[in-house]
């Protein structure tokens, strides 16, 4: 069998995948956070959500993998959370991926702690 190379993916592009691969999976509260403007940044986004119980962000974080795979074959740098299934984080090193619990999302408030960031909410459902 054949590998796929990686394809040349924007980070624009990347966090795109990953807010569709937590809309698959019926994410609440998408967000997206344009850090490429905030100094000292440690990514050009993250891209965070909710899920409502441990099974649900369990999927969401899969769904995330599979489609950034499926477009691009990129595999994630860097996870961690799956074990504690409250915070998953998928490191993609321009794109972070944050999925959250409902009450730990709150705890942290990332969109709060990184308020000068660009937000954008999505709402649109994946068609």
């Amino acid at each position: 069998m054949k590998q796929r190379k990686n394809k040349e993916v924007s980070s624009q592009e990347l966090c795109q995948l990953v807010a569709k691969g937590m809309m698959e999976k019926k994410a609440q509260d998408v967000a997206i956070l344009d850090l490429r403007n905030v100094k000292n940044a440690v990514a050009d986004y993250f891209v965070i959500c909710s899920g409502s119980s441990d099974t649900q962000i369990d999927a969401i974080a899969d769904s995330i993998e599979e489609e950034v795979y499926k477009t691009s074959s990129i595999d994630p740098w860097h996870k961690e959370g799956k074990v504690n299934r409250e915070w998953i984080l998928i490191d993609y090193v321009d794109v972070v991926a944050h999925v959250f619990k409902k009450d730990r999302r709150k705890y942290y408030d990332l969109e709060e702690l990184w308020g000068d960031a660009e937000l954008t909410i999505i709402e649109e459902s994946v068609a």
